[in-house]
């Protein structure tokens, strides 16, 4: 890690490692620090004498000579969404039973339900400081047993990240291990639950890379980060890192000018995964913006609702497909190729910046007539893209926290999807679908394009506010090639969690989805 502003160093941390195990007991004869129940409002239903109908609470009910239904009910727990309760009672083999709100029915379709059951699961054994834990559903899940145990899986590992990097006393929780009970046992539950760890350790390298400020993750230490991946990985991974005389040689000139301005130079990242063995039948690429900080440039974030503060976040597509990259690394999926990119640099304002009125020359030959330093994400893209096409990648998938104007018209927690190609759409938004992940398609109307003819170049940088996000995607497809599918993702909605004050790692689920519906496996 260089020299940063402030003197300011991430504390080093060890993430937990949480060994999972599926298991068909029964849960009485658990033997542990905690026993979880994932509960409905259903399941909570007494017969006349007071008793639980539902066969597995009532067996519970009777170790513990009646006290579960009576505390319970004296608890005020109602088996709602998100409400929690954990009881220390007698009778059971378990230290403590926690039970947790599954809402009206536990919706066997939904990875939601079981990912927030997850997280419930972190959340009451961090505040009962337990290391070995149990999870079972008073109702045992008939249907898709797999994919439930994987979404569970994985709320408990991002549900347990707490990111003390920067402070400077920081607590390390207990949990060493959770036996999933009632999911099916076997060699298939265990790869998946293995699955979900790997790919949760990627959307936690994210929210990592996403909550260091801008003084710390500079585009040099972005590019290190990027290049420590691939080492780690060196079996499948190559890296190549473009410095700015590199990309003047490539002729970026796009990406550059919104580099200079800052004193930190500007880094062009590229990894490569091939698999180490067989055939390889499809080429992707996925590309993520890269600002390490956007202060607007000339055109500088003021007044309220800017969130200039929090514009370490602007390199959230980057961080997403880092983080896949990362989880890719691991589960090493066959017959695909995978191109990472990201031109990283910072948007600042200096004696050197672009100024607004300026003509600028992107790599494939197209000017563009910057009439708006705050829209520099895209002139960042640009080149990428046209980089990622020079590849001879079939796919690209660009990710980016592009626009203001896609979080008022989805939210804080839908991304908009962008792509000509309706093929590609249904892939990417099933990879989504069991992830969990929220992406709803946007439309691409070309006759916006209107908005983006320049009197002295071939486009400006920005049509204005209306349909401000669909301009955006309308630019970026001015860089790709015509033979190659591509799919522009706006996450600037589901980047930040604003309750937990924290990056959420959005896309990386999604993105390593979607390389295993390419692969071979």
């Amino acid at each position: 890690m260089p020299h940063t502003l402030g003197l300011t160093k991430p504390n080093s941390t060890d993430h937990p490692k949480i060994s999972f195990a599926a298991k068909e007991i029964d849960v009485t004869e658990w033997k542990g620090d905690l026993l979880v129940v994932g509960v409905t409002e259903k399941d909570l239903t007494k017969d006349d004498g007071s008793k639980f109908e539902n066969p597995i609470l009532n067996k519970l009910d009777a170790h513990t000579i009646g006290l579960l239904g009576l505390v319970s009910s004296e608890e005020d727990f109602a088996g709602k969404p998100g409400q929690s309760t954990v009881l220390r009672l007698p009778g059971l083999a378990t230290k403590r039973i926690g039970l947790i709100g599954l809402g009206k029915t536990a919706s066997s379709s939904s990875p939601a339900a079981f990912h927030s059951l997850g997280e419930g699961v972190a959340t009451v054994s961090k505040a009962s400081q337990s290391s070995t834990v149990a999870v079972a559903l008073a109702s045992p899940e008939s249907e898709s047993k797999l994919s439930s145990a994987s979404a569970l899986a994985s709320g408990v590992v991002l549900g347990l990240f707490e990111d003390g990097r920067y402070k400077s006393e920081s607590k390390k929780p207990s949990l060493s291990s959770v036996d999933i009970i009632g999911f099916g046992t076997g060699p298939e539950v265990e790869k998946k639950l293995k699955y979900a760890e790997d790919v949760s350790y990627g959307v936690i390298f994210g929210r990592e890379l996403i909550n260091s400020p801008a003084n710390v993750l500079t585009p040099a230490v972005l590019a290190e980060e990027a290049a420590k991946v691939a080492s780690t990985y060196s079996d499948v991974f190559t890296a190549n890192i473009l410095n700015e005389e590199q990309c003047k040689e490539l002729k970026m000139g796009s990406y550059l000018a919104v580099a200079a301005a800052s004193a930190n130079p500007p880094f062009f990242i590229h990894l490569v995964y091939k698999p180490s063995s067989g055939d390889v039948k499809t080429k992707l690429a996925l590309v993520g913006k890269g600002l390490t900080f956007d202060s607007g440039g000339y055109n500088i974030k003021t007044g309220p609702g800017c969130s200039i503060e929090l514009m370490k976040f602007d390199m959230g597509g980057s961080a997403a497909v880092l983080g896949a990259a990362k989880a890719i690394g691991e589960i090493k999926p066959p017959g695909v190729e995978v191109h990472f990119i990201v031109a990283a640099c910072e948007n600042m304002i200096s004696g050197t910046g672009m100024r607004p009125g300026d003509v600028i020359t992107a790599s494939n030959g197209k000017t563009i007539e910057v009439n708006n330093t705050d829209a520099e994400g895209r002139l960042t893209l640009a080149d990428a893209l046209v980089y990622a096409c020079n590849q001879g990648v079939d796919k690209i998938v660009d990710l980016a926290t592009l626009t203001g104007a896609c979080v008022i018209a989805l939210g804080t927690s839908v991304a908009g999807i962008y792509t000509p190609n309706d093929e590609l759409a249904k892939e990417v938004i099933a990879a989504s679908e069991k992830s969990g992940e929220k992406l709803w398609r946007m439309p691409l109307e070309e006759s916006y394009w209107e908005m983006m003819k320049s009197g002295c170049a071939d486009m400006v940088n920005t049509g204005g506010r209306a349909g401000g996000s669909i301009t955006a995607a309308l630019f970026l497809k001015q860089f790709v090639s015509e033979q190659v599918q591509w799919m522009h993702i706006d996450m600037a909605g589901p980047v930040w969690n604003e309750k937990k004050k924290s990056g959420t790692g959005f896309g990386v689920s999604t993105l390593v989805e979607w390389v295993q519906t390419n692969s071979s496996s």
